[in-house]
């Protein structure tokens, strides 16, 4: 791998910005691997590209995306866009010979996702998906616990992700409430927590789902409303192998902030988390007399790796954009040929196919088994 890497950016809003914070720190972060230049930023309003590019230390900028991949100083591409624009985006840079690092859900169709993923593999080049859940240094030891048998054979798990930010029903109409940036709650929550069960057991085999609309229809700007066209909630059942589990998805869930809440019971222990407290792990193990058994708190340190990277002592903690570095360093290991914790393409793939399968169960009203 060259000492340095050409960085094109599309999107620049939360999570546009997340990434631009993650290119600019990884190399001070881990020290290793090539120094990511910011060659070229693209937004829609030109207007805005200048300042987001001025602000991220981007050289240039440009309202054309297609303009950003055919440069032939940018070797990898993060999109950071709107669910819509992802699969278009993603396979222009594909076949224009770049990495990509997209944001997820891949795309709002399930046919797009399988494009995406054979644009992938015909290109040869690196594709992931902005799952950075999975980096937490906790997240990490939990599956370590799991594989070492610290808690027995795993047979439950239950896994919620809650935020507010849909909580007000006279909050105004935007693009998430609309049917073309998919079904709502299932892509662009559930899959989070589905990253995790992929890294910690595998895929889903067969769910039950429910979709609900905890309002009808939001305002607009010119005192309108228009219909709510996605689904805020989600319930479903789901099993992987030997294991049950229930995973209940909410954007409208007041005085949640950022829940992702697992529990994971073995026949010898339980594991519990909470990403709103995403330095904490507790472990419960059911030795000893029953008179001190009880939940371990375990604190994030710099024994769980990559936290030294950043912090050396105990008990400080890591925080979201912090798991975006993560991410970053990760797709660059993977670039240059080392294996990396990422979820690619093809294994994003699984993750749409099992989110598909939910919103079919849906509709049918009935389990669906997921092959």
């Amino acid at each position: 791998m060259t000492d340095t890497i050409g960085v094109g950016l599309i999107g620049t809003g939360y999570m546009g910005k997340c990434h631009a914070l993650a290119w600019t720190s990884v190399k001070s972060v881990f020290g290793s691997g090539p120094r990511p230049r910011r060659i070229h930023l693209a937004e829609a309003n030109i207007d805005l590209a200048r300042q987001r590019a001025d602000e991220f230390g981007f050289e240039r900028a440009t309202a054309d995306w297609r303009e950003l991949i055919n440069n032939p100083n940018v070797d990898v591409v993060s999109i950071t866009t709107p669910n819509a624009f992802h699969a278009e985006m993603a396979i222009a840079a594909l076949e224009a010979g770049k990495h990509v690092w997209c944001e997820k859900p891949m795309a709002v169709g399930f046919a797009e996702a399988q494009r995406m993923e054979a644009a992938a593999r015909a290109s040869g080049k690196v594709a992931i998906l902005g799952y950075n859940y999975i980096q937490n240094p906790l997240i990490r030891q939990m599956e370590e616990l799991i594989a070492s048998g610290a808690i027995g054979t795993v047979n439950h798990v239950r896994v919620e992700m809650d935020e507010d930010f849909m909580a007000d029903p006279e909050a105004l109409f935007y693009w998430k409430s609309e049917a073309s940036s998919g079904y709502g709650a299932l892509d662009d929550f559930a899959v989070h927590p589905l990253s995790l069960l992929q890294v910690l057991f595998g895929n889903p085999t067969r769910v039950f789902a429910h979709q609900s609309k905890p309002y009808a229809d939001r305002p607009l700007e010119d005192g309108s409303r228009r219909l709510v066209e996605t689904f805020d909630i989600a319930s479903v059942l789901f099993e992987i192998d030997e294991i049950s589990g229930v995973l209940t998805v909410n954007r409208s869930a007041w005085g949640r902030k950022g829940r992702i809440a697992l529990q994971i019971f073995g026949s010898a222990g339980s594991l519990v988390y909470d990403q709103e407290r995403m330095n904490e792990l507790q472990l419960y193990r059911a030795t000893g007399p029953s008179t001190a058994q009880g939940y371990q708190t375990i604190l994030s340190a710099p024994a769980h790796k990559p936290y030294d990277r950043f912090i050396p002592a105990p008990g400080h903690g890591l925080g979201f954009n912090d798991l975006k570095v993560i991410e970053c360093h990760e797709l660059l290991q993977t670039i240059g040929g080392q294996k990396g914790r990422v979820i690619d393409f093809a294994n994003g793939l699984e993750i749409e196919r099992t989110v598909h399968a939910m919103a079919q169960s849906h509709e049918e009203a009935g389990w669906v088994t997921i092959g």
